[in-house]
This record gives C-alpha cells, sequence and structure tokens, in this order.
C-alpha cells in the first residue's frame, strides 16, 4: 500500500508538470503572434506613409579614362632652370654699360635719360621686392630670374632688388651687389635700374624698371 501511493503521487507531480510545461508553451506562442502582428502592423504603416515606391534607376557604369599630365610639364621647370643659368653670365663686364653717376644707374640703348632720372626721383611706384640677403650667388641668381619671370608675367612695372650692402661678406667686400647689376642688364625685360633711395635700402638696393 505505500509503495501504491508512492506511485499515485508521482503520477500527480508528473501531470502538474506537463500541465505547467503546456501553460508555457501556449504564453510563448502568444506573445510569439503579439509580437507578429505588431510587427505587420509597424510594416502596414511605414508602406502607407511612404506610399508606392519604384526602384532607383543605376545609370551605366562607364570606365574613367585617368587625365595623363602634359608630356612636357615635368621638363619645363628644368628647361627654364638651365636656360636662366645660361642666359646670366658671371663673367659679363656691366661696367662699360653703367652710366658714370653715383649710383651706377643703367638704362637699355633707345632709352631717354629722363627714364632714370623719373626712376630715381620715384615717379614709379615700387610694386614688388625680392631680398637676396643671406643667398650664395648661385641661389641668389636663380632667385633673381625667376623674380623677373614672375614679375613680367604679372604686369609689373617697378621692383626693388635687395642685395644688401656687403657687411657681412668675407673681407665686407659687396660681392653680391655687383653679381646683381652684372645679372640685371643681362635679361630684356630691364630696361633700367638704379641705387635705390636711402629710405627705400640705400646703396643696398636697387629700383629696376620693367617692360610695360
Amino acid at each position: 500500500m505505500p509503495a501504491s501511493l508512492k506511485n499515485f503521487a508521482d503520477l500527480g507531480q508528473l501531470r502538474a508538470s506537463l500541465k505547467a510545461q503546456q501553460q508555457e508553451r501556449a504564453r510563448a506562442d502568444a506573445e510569439r503572434l503579439q509580437r507578429e502582428q505588431e510587427e505587420q502592423r509597424e510594416a502596414d504603416l511605414f508602406r502607407r506613409s511612404i506610399g508606392t515606391v519604384a526602384p532607383l534607376t543605376v545609370p551605366a557604369r562607364v570606365a574613367a579614362t585617368p587625365l595623363r599630365p602634359e608630356p612636357l610639364a615635368r621638363h619645363r621647370l628644368a628647361d627654364e632652370q638651365a636656360a636662366l643659368q645660361e642666359s646670366l653670365s658671371d663673367d659679363f663686364d656691366v661696367e662699360t654699360l653703367l652710366d658714370t653717376d653715383d649710383s651706377l644707374s643703367y638704362t637699355r640703348s633707345g632709352v631717354g635719360a629722363d627714364v632714370v632720372r623719373k626712376l630715381r626721383k620715384g615717379h614709379w611706384t615700387i610694386q614688388d621686392q625680392l631680398d637676396l640677403h643671406g643667398l650664395r650667388r648661385d641661389a641668389a641668381r636663380d632667385a633673381l630670374g625667376a623674380f623677373l619671370r614672375s614679375a613680367s608675367r604679372r604686369g609689373l612695372r617697378c621692383v626693388r632688388i635687395i642685395h644688401g650692402k656687403g657687411l657681412g661678406s668675407v673681407n665686407r667686400e659687396p660681392v653680391l651687389k655687383q653679381k646683381v647689376r652684372n645679372w640685371l642688364v643681362q635679361k630684356e625685360e630691364v630696361i633700367a635700374f638704379c641705387q635705390a633711395k636711402a629710405a627705400d635700402g640705400g646703396s643696398g638696393a636697387l629700383v629696376v624698371l620693367l617692360n610695360a
């Protein structure tokens, strides 16, 4: 008898466990159904809000051909640099071309004497300047050539070249000062120059007039 009662008790517990499992599954199914219904309602609401949707038209793909650089662009600077060094000679003697005044002014052949007189009095406004202080000869020559080309392209009429007075040079000799004069008279765009006024640099600078 005790064994029989024990079996009945186990059977009751089993039935209770099965019933609990059925109830849990039913609850999970109800929750899942509720979520699906809510998702469906949200999807319907979204479709109604945006209306009819048409697929985007995708244009046909075209292979882009990369632009090739100009074949001569890479060599142009090197060519200009070489031409600059060839065109400005350090052996040129400018003394034969300079006027014998205190400022050792220069005018290209065919230019009237009044041009230097006006240049010395500040008739033309200085539009740009180049400072060669601290540069060695080759660097100064290249910088001067590049500056004059740029000034000519920009249509500048009057510029100032600051070469210094040579106080920091070996033996305190104004080597660059003489070189700048030599280089300037070799440039076709330079038609005149003279020593700057004291307020503009005095003996340490030149005021240069360029072709219009």
